[in-house]
């Protein structure tokens, strides 16, 4: 008679663990990044400008992200970002001169994709009851005097 064995076996699929950002390492939040523009709309043409001059640089001083650059006919440029956590920031590029092209790109680079939370009348969330518990008027033994 065989006997069940008391613990699972471990595979070596399981040892793997989730690459986070720590003190030890850092890991950028974004994946990829698509340009989109018209080859014929004017207001394409800074964004044409920063693809030829500076998509290189670009790229070599950012290995980690993916670039992509497509065609949007008959629209305006836009530019997305793709994160890790499969949110996506969409900037429209029209009207913006090279320099504030980058800027965006920048932004892009930067940001960690996570939905933008109000810092004004942020609520105060409990992960305990009160030691009191709820407080009701309508539970008040006597009534309050003035």
């Amino acid at each position: 008679m065989k006997l069940a064995p008391t613990t699972k076996p471990l595979l070596r699929a399981q040892l793997t663990s989730r690459p986070a950002n720590g003190h030890v390492a850092f890991i950028p939040q974004i994946r990829k990044l698509v340009f989109e523009y018209c080859d014929k709309w004017p207001s394409s043409a800074n964004a044409r400008r920063y693809i030829h001059d500076h998509l290189e640089d670009l790229a070599r001083t950012n290995p980690h992200v993916e670039i992509v650059v497509k065609q949007r006919n008959q629209r305006e440029p836009i530019i997305r970002g793709f994160y890790l956590n499969d949110r996506d920031k969409v900037i429209p590029l029209n009207g913006f001169e090279v320099t504030g092209i980058q800027q965006k790109v920048q932004l892009l680079l930067d940001a960690s994709g996570a939905k933008i939370k109000p810092l004004k009348r942020r609520t105060v969330e409990s992960t305990t009851e009160a030691a009191r518990g709820i407080w009701s008027g309508l539970h008040v033994d006597q009534p309050f005097k003035i």
